[in-house]
């Protein structure tokens, strides 16, 4: 599923139009995005937990030369279903 075909399912669930259901989506994971950046988990009961994870920097190699590198610090987003999610991709 795209954003277009939420958008479509939303709109559709809910009797809003296609343009309403697209800002009803679009807040939605705006809120999420404004709350990742300020380092705070989101926690949807019943659907999952978006939360930070850092990665220290390291050193690699580069697997053309071998050569030494430097891999610099990153954050990623990372999600974690919850019970609720899991139960229902299970069939439970």
């Amino acid at each position: 599923m795209n954003k277009v075909e939420l958008i479509a399912a939303v709109a559709e669930r809910t009797d809003l139009t296609k343009a309403k259901a697209a800002e009803v989506v679009d807040a939605v994971l705006a809120a999420i995005e404004e709350a990742l950046k300020k380092k705070e988990d989101v926690r949807l009961v019943g659907f999952g937990t978006f939360s930070l994870s850092t990665r220290k920097a390291s050193e690699g190699h580069n697997p053309r030369t071998g050569e030494k590198m430097t891999l610099p610090a990153s954050t990623s987003v990372r999600f974690k279903a919850g019970k609720g999610l899991r139960d229902a991709v299970n069939g439970g």
